[in-house]
C-alpha cells in the first residue's frame, strides 16, 4: 500500500514538470526575437591621432537596443579618418571619437579648435621623473629674477618662483602621444596645449628663467592663489635674541652743606684785672 502511494506521487510530480517544461517552452517561442545589426568595431587596438583603413576595422553583429550614439554600419566609410582618442580591440566606433573630416593624422589632430601646441625641454625632474603622461595636467612654474624698482637705493634683483600657467594639458611626451601608457618615461621634452595667449606666456617665461611642471589632479579644477616664493619668505630672519641691558643703580643723595650760624652782637666787658666777652 505504501509503495502504491509513492509511485502516484512521482507519477504526479513528474507531470507537474513535464507541464512546467511545456509551458516555459511555449512562452519563450512565442517572445519577438531580438533585433540586431552590424556595426562597425576596433579590429586591435588603435592609438590617438592615427589614420584609418578598412584592414583596422571589422563588422560585428550588436543589439539594436544598444547601438552607440554615431555608430557606423560601413567600414569604407571610415577610411582616411582619424582617431581623437585611442581605442581598444571590439570597441565602437562613432562619430565623437574621431576627428572632423579632412584632419591630417598626427598630433595636428588633437589639437582643441582654437588652442595651440608648444613643446618645451624638460628633464627628468623638471619632467616630474616621467609621469607627466599624455593626458595628464600639469601646473608651469618658472624660476627667475625680478627687476628692481627704479626708485631703489641701492638696485638688486631678487630670486623668484613662480606659477604662471595652471592646468595645461600634455598632449605628447617625446613623440608619444599614446594616453593609454601608465609607466613612467623619462623624456626630453613635452608637447603642452595652451591657448595663443598662453603660449606666448610660456615661450617668455622659458626665455627669462627656468621652467619646471607640476602634476596636479585631472578632476581639480581649483586654482592656485600664490604670491611666489623668495628668499624673504622661504628662509625667514631668525628671531632677535634678547640683550641684557647694564642695571643702573640709585646714586646716592649728595650731602647736605652745613648750615652757617647766625651772625650775633657780642660785647667786650672789663672788670679790673679781667676781660670778657657776652654775645646776644
Amino acid at each position: 500500500m505504501k509503495n502504491k502511494r509513492a509511485v502516484i506521487v512521482m507519477t504526479l510530480a513528474i507531470l507537474f514538470g513535464l507541464a512546467a517544461v511545456v509551458l516555459a517552452s511555449t512562452w519563450l517561442l512565442r517572445q519577438p526575437a531580438a533585433s540586431s545589426g552590424r556595426i562597425v568595431v576596433a579590429a586591435a587596438d588603435i592609438n590617438i591621432g592615427q589614420r584609418l583603413n578598412p584592414d583596422m576595422l571589422k563588422l560585428v553583429e550588436w543589439p539594436a537596443h544598444s547601438v552607440p550614439k554615431g555608430a557606423f554600419d560601413d567600414p569604407q566609410k571610415l577610411g582616411g579618418r582619424v582617431l581623437k582618442t585611442s581605442i581598444l580591440m571590439g570597441e565602437p566606433l562613432s562619430e565623437a571619437k574621431l576627428a572632423p573630416s579632412g584632419t591630417v593624422g598626427g598630433l595636428s589632430a588633437l589639437i582643441t579648435e582654437g588652442k595651440r601646441a608648444i613643446t618645451v625641454r624638460v628633464n627628468d625632474v623638471i619632467g616630474v621623473a616621467g609621469f607627466a603622461l599624455p593626458g595628464n595636467y600639469v601646473d608651469i612654474i618658472v624660476s627667475t629674477e625680478t627687476e628692481p624698482p627704479p626708485q631703489a637705493e641701492q638696485p638688486r634683483k631678487q630670486s623668484i618662483s613662480k606659477i604662471v600657467l595652471e592646468r595645461i594639458l600634455v598632449l605628447a611626451v617625446a613623440q608619444e602621444v599614446n594616453r593609454d601608457e601608465t609607466k613612467p618615461k623619462v623624456v626630453n621634452a613635452v608637447t603642452l596645449e595652451v591657448t595663443p595667449e598662453q603660449a606666448e606666456q610660456l615661450d617668455l617665461a622659458r626665455s627669462v628663467g627656468t621652467l619646471s611642471l607640476a602634476l596636479r589632479n585631472q578632476v581639480d579644477p581649483a586654482a592656485a592663489a600664490t604670491l611666489g616664493a623668495t628668499k624673504q619668505n622661504l628662509l625667514p630672519a631668525p628671531p632677535l635674541r634678547p640683550v641684557a641691558l647694564p642695571v643702573q643703580r640709585p646714586r646716592p643723595p649728595a650731602p647736605r652743606p652745613a648750615a652757617t650760624p647766625a651772625p650775633r652782637n657780642c660785647v667786650k666787658v672789663i672788670n679790673g684785672l679781667h676781660t670778657s666777652q657776652e654775645c646776644f
